[in-house]
């Protein structure tokens, strides 16, 4: 498969991950060395590091799924992904993608809104014969972050 498709299909298989509420599978997407940080466009826009959700390793990762299974508190949600093409450019280790995306947020009662929208800016590195995320930066248009956001974008 040339890595056009298996970035995309990569993809494709990290938001049904998410929107089947399938959490306990997400860290498999990444490196154990990884980054994932969601934060707004003017805060990436001036190279601020801190992030809304920041993780370092997949250790991390799996710790924020175990927190959102049996220590959080939030109100039952789930989300719908809607992914654009992404925009890959090869390196020596693997890819470099943009991505834009929108996040549909559906809450328990079925109040349905479109929750965030904005691009991934993703580096894979071919792992085996699959793309794994050695970063993925969630970049959100809007600077106002609901704080519900319990999921990974």
């Amino acid at each position: 498969m040339d890595l056009y498709r298996a970035i995309a299909q990569a993809q494709a298989d990290h938001a049904l991950c998410l929107d089947n509420d399938e959490l306990e599978r997400w860290p498999d997407f990444f490196r154990e060395d990884c980054l994932y940080k969601v934060t707004t466009m003017e805060n990436h826009k001036l190279g601020y590091e801190a992030g809304v959700m920041h993780a370092f390793s997949r250790g991390m990762l799996i710790d924020r799924v175990t927190a959102l299974r049996e220590a959080n508190i939030y109100e039952r949600q789930s989300y719908r992904h809607l992914l654009g093409q992404p925009a890959i450019v090869e390196t020596p280790e693997g890819a470099d993608a943009e991505t834009s995306f929108l996040v549909i947020r559906i809450m328990r009662d079925g109040t349905t809104e479109m929750f965030a929208s904005g691009k991934y800016l993703d580096r894979y590195v071919i792992e085996g014969d699959r793309p794994k995320l050695a970063r993925r930066l969630v970049i959100c248009d809007s600077s106002r972050i609901d704080t519900l956001l319990a999921i990974p974008l």
